[in-house]
């Protein structure tokens, strides 16, 4: 298949875009790729693609419990399935259909959680998917990944339609600029550096990767403090062997997701540093304990400092 992706730096599509047009790509050759959706065709982008496809993409309505059921009774049948929804829905409404008909019967179906995060914004709380990293990871069979840009949606689609396992992918709604370096590294399970520094790490995920990356960009610009990013895409199966390796510097560990503190990227991470000893200043960064405030996905970030300046800040306490 043909790259859709624009390989120069610079502002990209929204992930979602790339999502619906690597599909269409990929179901052109391969008719077995079937869309499962509830209602969610526009949201989802997918009007082209059941356009061009329109016996193979089955509309369920606002009813994400039997979406999920009607995707894993079609992946049982051997197709490859894609089933849509907003994720705030999809991983709460449609959970025990998820454990239950998707991990525990083990029907590959790819669980595609749209307007994820704080995306929704203004919509507030009951919109917000700031548990689904939490409530999948304790699911046994299911691989959750959060790509960050363009290239990581690209490759995550493309591989989802050929794994054939239980899958969760997340995605926003903003235009992601492209990340550097784009070389074709892209695994499940294995985190990505986009960028090398000797002073501390700091370990993002989905679309917290490149306030994360602008944040080191000004560290080293206005402090002299050389940042490690990391693009943590699979939050399960994490990729211990390479927080293991940066940990072993001793020094600090930073965490940022768009997400509960509790329960996802950040302490997984900790579970594992805690476990084999490594005592590296550490600390996570997400949503806490609270229902958040209303506003747009900028707004939220910067409230609660997930967004450039508030890494930056975070950055240099943990360092000093």
């Amino acid at each position: 298949m043909e790259t859709i992706v624009n390989k120069r730096p610079g502002t990209g599509q929204a992930n979602l875009e790339v999502f619906s047009e690597t599909l269409q790509k990929l179901a052109q050759f391969d008719k077995d790729i079937i869309v499962v959706t509830s209602d969610s065709r526009g949201s989802g982008k997918l009007v082209p693609f059941a356009e061009k496809f329109p016996k193979q993409i089955v509309e369920i309505g606002i009813a994400e419990q039997n979406l999920v059921g009607v995707a894993a009774g079609i992946a049982s049948t051997g197709k490859k399935v894609f089933a849509v929804s907003p994720a705030c829905f999809l991983t709460a409404r449609s959970f025990e259909q998820i454990k239950n008909d998707v991990a525990y019967s083990d029907n590959p179906v790819n669980l595609i959680g749209i307007s994820a995060g704080v995306s929704y914004g203004a919509l507030g709380s009951t919109h917000h998917s700031l548990h689904d990293f939490a409530a999948l990871r304790a699911v046994n069979n299911m691989i959750i990944v959060a790509p960050a840009d363009n290239y990581e949606t690209e490759q995550a689609i493309t591989q989802a339609a050929a794994l054939n396992q239980p899958i969760y992918l997340r995605f926003g709604k903003k235009n992601m600029p492209h990340l550097l370096p784009e070389s074709n590294d892209f695994q499940f399970g294995k985190g990505r550096i986009i960028r090398n520094g000797a002073d501390l790490t700091i370990i993002g995920t989905g679309e917290t990767v490149h306030p994360a990356l602008q944040a080191a960009e000004r560290l080293q610009a206005e402090y002299g403090i050389n940042a490690t990013i990391v693009s943590m895409h699979t939050i399960k199966p994490l990729d211990y062997e390479l927080i293991a390796r940066l940990a072993e510097s001793g020094k600090p560990i930073l965490t940022v997701e768009e997400h509960s503190i509790f329960g996802g990227l950040g302490e997984a991470c900790a579970s594992f540093l805690m476990e084999n000893n490594y005592r590296n200043p550490f600390k996570i960064m997400g949503i806490p304990d609270e229902y958040t405030v209303t506003g747009s996905q900028n707004d939220i970030f910067n409230h609660y400092g997930i967004s450039e300046s508030g890494i930056l800040a975070a950055a240099r306490k943990l360092v000093s």
